[in-house]
């Protein structure tokens, strides 16, 4: 077998939805919306500019059934991009895009491949050296190990092993096809392509166990560099892994420390400094950036009473400078100092009232009632508010402490403000 490469991506999710974005006043909604197809060109163009002989896909190549055909046309637009220039392309469906979710299909170019769902399959490259084993999913909710029933490694090949799977367990991530790292290295094969995990994580090195993460992070959860992993293997040996960066919209969260800051400008000054930093590490993507102000300041009630006019300073900032920079939300957790907060003592009014807003969620009686006076509210707010992944949800406790300890924090200065 000669020296060759080969990239192995997985979880491109084309076309997610991204719902809810129209809920953010100025969000960039086209080009967040156009990033998995912007990110999957970058795919396209890295296996060529590194003259790559193979890409596989670990699943979730779609994110769901295809609004239209457009999906699929411009899947097979990218996959004609590398079958003419001699790439070959193999892929399996994960729980996203598994056979019972995708109702569309079109005939893909030759070169390229999808294996099936009945059974594990191999693909068998003579002139690459390479042997691809795989099992695409029939059903989205696969409980079953599907690895259990690869077969044994061609002998005289570099035999790569292709499965969605969250291994063990992985937090975030429903337990699909579960296997352990024993039985994907009782496997004998040379690398393990992964899929499903969101995250890059090498998981071992002999064999290489490897999830590349998605392609493109779809939300704020979703943080940090992401795209695919460039493999070069000599004599059938893996000789170097490598991380390239694919994503065209990076998300990440700004964390902002107001420990030693007197007043809110102090605030802003040290935030147009970690903005400067962010569009900095981040080079030309559109950065979609979740501040978070956090610590103890003298500074803390200012900074609450004027939260609104913070946001908006906040937001400001990230348009000056001059880089593509959309503020996605703005978390404040802040305290005030110690000897400002032992100024209630427990037998003062503010402090009763305070106790009392805190214990509430514990009283089953008085959180029905609160349960109860606010749920025509919760009954008016559009869908898009109810279904974002960080939706807070009255009806668990811990949302609702959640919930009064905002209410704390809004009127607690207030009433210090006003005095005795």
């Amino acid at each position: 077998m000669t020296a060759l490469r080969f990239v192995h991506a997985a979880d491109l999710h084309l076309d997610s939805p991204l719902r809810g974005l129209e809920r953010y006043p100025g969000a960039p909604v086209d080009e967040i919306r156009s990033a998995t197809r912007r990110a999957t060109t970058n795919l396209v163009e890295l296996c060529l500019s590194e003259e790559v002989a193979l890409l596989v896909i670990a699943g979730d190549l779609y994110d769901g059934d295809w609004r239209d055909y457009g999906t699929g046309l411009f899947f097979i637009e990218q996959l004609g991009k590398l079958t003419r220039e001699g790439v070959r392309v193999v892929w399996v469906r994960g729980n996203h895009d598994a056979a019972s979710q995708i109702t569309r299909s079109l005939r893909p170019p030759e070169g390229s491949y999808e294996l099936g769902t009945v059974r594990p399959e191999t693909l068998c490259f003579e002139d690459l050296g390479i042997a691809v084993h795989g099992q695409s999913y029939a059903m989205r909710d696969v409980s079953e190990d599907l690895a259990a029933r690869y077969p044994e490694p061609r002998t005289g090949y570099f035999n790569l092993g292709l499965l969605h799977t969250a291994l063990d367990g992985r937090e975030g991530h429903a337990p699909y096809a579960p296997c352990s790292l024993e039985r994907l290295r009782s496997k004998g094969y040379e690398y393990w392509a992964l899929g499903h995990v969101h995250a890059r994580e090498v998981v071992c090195e002999d064999p290489w166990v490897v999830f590349p993460g998605n392609l493109q992070g779809r939300h704020a959860r979703e943080t940090g560099p992401k795209g695919a992993t460039l493999v070069s293997v000599d004599d059938a040996n893996v000789v170097q892994v490598a991380h390239r960066e694919l994503d065209v919209v990076r998300w990440e969260e700004i964390a902002i420390s107001v420990e030693g800051c007197e007043r809110a400008s102090d605030v802003l000054d040290r935030a147009a400094t970690a903005l400067a930093d962010g569009a900095t590490r981040n080079e030309d993507r559109l950065l979609a950036a979740r501040i978070r102000v956090y610590g103890t300041s003298p500074a803390h009630d200012e900074l609450l009473r004027q939260r609104s006019h913070l946001e908006q300073e906040l937001r400001a900032l990230a348009l000056g400078t001059g880089s593509s920079i959309w503020v996605e939300k703005i978390l404040l957790d802040v305290e005030r100092p110690r000897s400002t907060r032992s100024v209630m003592s427990a037998d003062h009014p503010t402090a009763r009232l305070m106790a009392a807003i805190g214990s509430a969620a514990e009283d089953v009686e008085l959180r029905r009632e609160i349960l109860a006076s606010l749920a025509p509210l919760v009954e008016k707010l559009p869908p898009a508010y109810r279904e974002q992944p960080d939706a807070l949800s009255l009806e668990d406790p811990a949302g609702l402490r959640k919930l009064l300890a905002e209410v704390s924090e809004e009127i607690l200065p207030r009433l210090l403000e006003r005095g005795e």
